[in-house]
């Protein structure tokens, strides 16, 4: 795989939960997660004593992260309402050369900060709220 541009890691949000996919403006940094728990069932039988792990089983999870400025109303006004709502729906993320993951999120943290002669800037946290589907490209 080549080299991958930042700025093509997007964020989209349904914006009026009619499937229709929004990149969430401003953001200059985004990050995707994927984490899946380990379920030990390691015995006294166990070959060699080594660890012995339970395929398939434990929590699966995801999070999303992004910072930025402001530079949309829409998207700015429909995370903002999305936390104080406890809302979560369906959200995008475009993984360059990898693919599309798709699926319920919820704004976990939300914060706001600036500085006298800088811009006003936001980051946001998100975490899977539901099964995730993905999509090559």
């Amino acid at each position: 795989m080549a080299a991958q541009n930042g700025k093509d890691l997007l964020i989209k949000v349904d914006m009026t939960s009619d499937g229709q996919f929004e990149t969430i403006a401003g953001l200059r940094a985004t990050r995707v997660s994927f984490n899946a728990e380990s379920v030990d069932v390691t015995s006294l039988e166990s070959e060699g004593g080594w660890r012995e792990l339970l395929s398939g089983a434990g929590v699966r999870s995801a999070s999303l992260s992004g910072s930025g400025v402001f530079k949309d109303a829409g998207t700015d006004e429909r995370a903002r309402q999305l936390f104080f709502d406890g809302e979560t729906p369906d959200f995008q993320v475009i993984i360059p050369d990898f693919g599309i993951v798709e699926g319920p999120f919820q704004v976990t943290a939300l914060e706001y900060s600036g500085s006298h002669n800088g811009e006003a800037t936001y980051e946001l946290s998100l975490a899977n709220a539901g099964a995730l589907a993905f999509t090559s490209l």
